[in-house]
């Protein structure tokens, strides 16, 4: 299924209620918005977390949903709140104290892009934003919320793996685990957003892989993983980030020779993580 904002990839059968979703691989970029800056396409793609979808694409082999934004992240942000509008870009918005994400240019329409970069001249129109709100950020929400309550229906719980990458140097300053640089951040808004057994079993399979594994530094999830991560209510949400230089070439944002390789690492973790999920026989069948 393919809409403006997003494409939604089902299973044949969907046989397990993990959900996988790529709020920041959209590479669609608008004209308008193009027009508008004075930065060059890489230079705009910097924040894009390019070729996650592509990592993920196996997950409906192994029956789970897969959700990609088609809007990229420097026109709207997927992983912030509606709400999170920023005086400093949006002409008509009143500040509504202190938001860190806000405060630094990255709120729901982001202001700059990586290395604060500003991405616009002057203001854009309060009716711009609630323009690209209404037609990226409301049906990429509206179609995540659904694929949980399916899982919910059918599973009695849903697991939502929101899959992201990040820049090498994000990594610089955190510590390393038996000598490597750590590889992975799973962030589980320390403990808040799924329940431990499962993030326990999701660094394992990460790890299983070969790859080294940290938690929550320096990114311990946002908007999605606070927003949907319930596990009181069986809901749960975990945001995966990988090394952005272990598949990619970070500077031509361009995949490196062996991407296939790494794709296949990361199919292997697939596999595994849908594992936590799976049902032979879904409630709704019984």
């Amino acid at each position: 299924m393919t809409s403006p904002s997003y494409d939604l990839f089902r299973p044949a059968r969907q046989t397990t209620s993990t959900i996988f979703a790529s709020p920041h691989s959209g590479r669609d970029y608008p004209a308008d918005m193009m027009d508008r800056t004075s930065l060059d396409r890489l230079q705009v793609r910097s924040s894009e977390d390019a070729f996650v979808d592509q990592l993920f694409a196996c997950a409906p082999e192994f029956g789970a949903p897969l959700l990609c934004s088609r809007a990229p992240r420097a026109y709207v942000d997927l992983n912030r709140g509606a709400e999170e509008l920023d005086p400093a870009v949006v002409d008509g918005v009143r500040r509504r104290g202190h938001n860190p994400r806000v405060a630094s240019g990255l709120g729901v329409i982001p202001r700059v892009v990586a290395g604060g970069r500003p991405l616009y001249q002057g203001k854009l129109s309060l009716a711009e934003a609630e323009s690209r709100l209404a037609r990226c950020w409301h049906p990429y929400h509206d179609t995540l919320q659904t694929l949980l309550n399916e899982s919910l229906g059918l599973f009695g719980e849903a697991i939502l793996i929101d899959c992201h990458s990040m820049p090498h140097e994000a990594l610089d300053g955190v510590a390393r685990n038996a000598g490597r640089r750590p590889e992975v951040v799973i962030g589980d808004r320390f403990g808040a957003s799924i329940d431990s057994f499962l993030v326990e079993r999701i660094e394992a399979a990460f790890s299983a892989a070969g790859l080294v594994v940290v938690r929550n530094a320096p990114f311990a999830g946002a908007y999605v993983t606070q927003h949907y991560g319930r596990p009181s209510r069986r809901q749960h949400a975990v945001q995966i980030e990988i090394d952005r230089s272990i598949y990619m070439d970070e500077a031509r944002i361009e995949p490196r020779a062996d991407f296939e390789d790494f794709a296949a690492v990361i199919r292997a973790v697939v596999a595994e993580i849908t594992q936590l999920g799976r049902s032979d026989v879904p409630l709704a069948a019984e």
